[in-house]
């Protein structure tokens, strides 16, 4: 069964979106979290954690190891449902091994973030032992913006991870709908997708011909309220 988490930092929308049975978890990141105007990124994620006890990730934003050390420290107590979200390199494409290791070591639950080849998922799957909670969020949809196919690579991690009943791989980045239909084929453990595609996957059943009217409906009422005239 693939769980769907909520990608998402804006106060108001987790207070929604936690309110449904579909979403089973929430994840977040810098950048979300600026789009939702937190200021202060500890009390803002306190906040967070106030409205949901569903699993919940929040990013390291450091760049060296010793920092993402410190900064996940101290993320990881502010709940128990809290990930702490480690990026697999930093900014100049150093392996973050040595932060993974020591954090699992100190059974800490991750995130390892912009994962996206198998390749990586070996490497990471080498610093963890088989009892501490990791998700590895495999960035599918930014592979398919420059053209590549996430699947083989999504495949390839789900069964590196088998061994490991303490490993979920997510897949992240979701650009449609559909995601959620593929990532269930592949079985892939969780996916991750912003309100909007959320909103659509609740719609999901509807008949072909229902959407062909539901499309011939929707342009009639645009042409209606632009009163266009031939």
């Amino acid at each position: 069964m693939t769980k769907i988490f909520c990608d998402i930092a804006d106060i108001h929308l987790v207070k929604k979106f936690n309110k449904l049975n579909l979403v089973k978890g929430f994840t977040t990141n810098p950048s979300l979290m600026r789009k939702a105007g937190a200021k202060d990124y500890t009390s803002y994620s306190i906040k967070i954690l106030k409205i949901t006890s569903k699993p919940v990730s929040f990013e390291v934003f450091a760049d060296n190891e010793k920092e993402m050390i410190s900064q996940a420290l101290k993320i990881c107590k502010w709940g128990k449902n809290v990930y702490v979200k480690v990026p697999i390199t930093n900014s100049k494409g150093k392996f973050m091994g040595k932060v993974i290791q020591i954090l699992n070591e100190k059974n800490i639950k991750l995130n390892i973030t912009s994962v996206y080849s198998a390749t990586q998922t070996k490497k990471i799957l080498k610093k963890i032992n088989k009892k501490t909670k990791v998700i590895i969020s495999i960035f599918a949809g930014r592979m398919g913006d420059v053209g590549k196919d996430p699947i083989p690579e999504l495949k390839k991690s789900i069964n590196l991870s088998k061994s490991y009943n303490n490993v979920d791989i997510l897949w992240a980045s979701t650009r449609e709908p559909y995601n959620f239909v593929q990532a269930k084929k592949i079985n892939c453990d969780i996916i991750t997708a912003p309100p909007a595609i959320i909103n659509k996957i609740i719609k999901f059943g509807k008949s072909f011909d229902q959407l062909t009217k539901d499309t011939v409906k929707g342009f009639l009422i645009d042409s209606i309220k632009s009163k266009f005239r031939i």
